[in-house]
């Protein structure tokens, strides 16, 4: 008979472990010495020893989860309770009375860690519906837009909640969204249909002004002109397609009755000289509204100097290109402050700007990281060629700035 303080081997080659609940048998052994049944019934010991240890130290260090770690538990759990080994096995299953009570502790850690998350999940998607409903009533029509994007982007990084909440707020958040869009597409089409009606407007007033451009009646054309100039002030901008085109037409049709004219005043040329010497010193007086600063008072005092102008009648025509060009170049003036202006204020425009600035901006930045990541990695030849694309982007990204200056910021 063989033994050791765990175990012994009786004559008939039977095993046993010591337990606190007295002699276990372990098995038979016929192949070899009892000591040999005794090294290799401790060497099953060890291996326990280690599956436990590597157990202990995954529930430890790593994010094992409660069912997988109670499942490896209860396995070994088997084994040792099956008595195949030999050793102190009455340690062994205080170690994994141990690892139970671990794995409870850390499955409600996670119950309350569960809990404060959904919580705080809640509370930000709360936030999020609360902005959101706020931007549903905004007029800033990118700088909104941008924010809702934005604030999607932030929604789907949160944890869900239970179903019924969630939807709720779901519901909410995407109704504030669509609320939002109606209203802004709501508005560029009243922006749109009041460029198509300025630019029905400016044809019949063109058609008007092309219709007399032949007529003799000097007196009343030209004040017929001077009144369809104020309807046309009035009528607001075209499509950018079609205003310069209606423009060129429009004045040209003044500038065919005009010209008719002093064609036939031509031999007024005393009084011609006289005209000339007020519209010179009336070209004068509309440079001084040079350079524009105050938009509205110069159209103003440039309207006045214009009816002044239209009343004294004709010059000699060898000196209307240069007195009527002064005038032509102040006029000019006003209309790149009103044109400077008006795209300063489009919504629209500004709009495009300012999109097309933000994906440059984004492209760079994203061409940039990159970059750092290629050098990081020591693939140089993959920087320098991003870095080339990177050079281009940015020049565009440089014009985009430039040209979204003109809006103001």
């Amino acid at each position: 008979m063989s033994s050791d303080p765990w175990g012994r081997v009786d004559e008939t080659g039977t095993v046993y472990v010591r337990t606190a609940d007295g002699e276990q048998v372990v098995g038979s052994w016929q192949a070899g010495s009892p000591d040999e049944a005794l090294a290799y019934f401790e060497r099953k010991y060890e291996g326990l020893v280690v599956e436990i240890g590597l157990l202990e130290k995954r529930v430890q260090t790593t994010d094992l989860s409660a069912k997988d770690a109670q499942v490896a538990i209860d396995h070994l759990r088997e084994q040792v309770e099956a008595h195949h080994a030999v050793g102190d096995l009455d340690s062994l299953r205080a170690r994994l009375d141990k690892l139970v009570e671990s794995v409870e502790a850390r499955r409600e850690q996670r119950k309350v860690q569960r809990a404060r998350q959904t919580d705080e999940a809640r509370h930000a998607k709360e936030a999020l519906v609360a902005e959101a409903e706020e931007l549903a009533a905004s007029d800033q029509w990118r700088a909104a837009g941008e924010r809702l994007r934005s604030l999607v982007d932030t929604w789907k990084g949160l944890p869900r909640l239970d179903r019924k909440s969630d939807d709720e707020l779901w519901h909410r958040f995407s109704h504030a969204r669509s609320a939002f869009s109606k209203r802004r597409k709501a508005h560029f089409a009243q922006l749109d249909a009041q460029r198509e009606e300025a630019r029905r407007t400016k044809e019949r007033l063109v058609a008007e002004a092309e219709g007399l451009s032949a007529s003799t009646d000097w007196g009343p054309t030209a004040a017929r002109y001077r009144d369809l100039m104020t309807e046309w002030k009035a009528a607001g901008r075209a499509q950018r397609e079609h205003e310069d085109d209606l423009w060129n037409r429009f004045r040209g049709a003044q500038d065919v009755f005009f010209a008719a004219r002093s064609s036939v005043f031509a031999e007024r040329d005393a009084e011609q000289a006289e005209n000339l010497k007020l519209k010179e010193e009336l070209a004068g007086e509309a440079e001084k509204i040079l350079p524009v600063t105050e938009l509205k008072a110069a159209r103003a005092a440039f309207r006045t100097i214009n009816e002044r102008w239209e009343a004294i009648g004709h010059v000699p025509r060898d000196a209307r290109p240069r007195v009527e060009g002064r005038m032509h170049a102040v006029e000019r003036a006003i209309q790149e402050a009103e044109e400077a202006e008006w795209r300063r204020t489009n919504p629209e425009a500004r709009a495009r700007a300012e999109g097309l600035t933000g994906q440059l901006q984004a492209a760079v930045d994203k061409l940039r990281g990159q970059i750092e990541q290629a050098r990081a990695q020591g693939n140089n030849a993959k920087a320098d060629k991003l870095e080339k694309e990177l050079d281009g982007r940015q020049a565009l990204l440089d014009q985009a700035l430039k040209g979204l200056q003109e809006f103001g910021g």
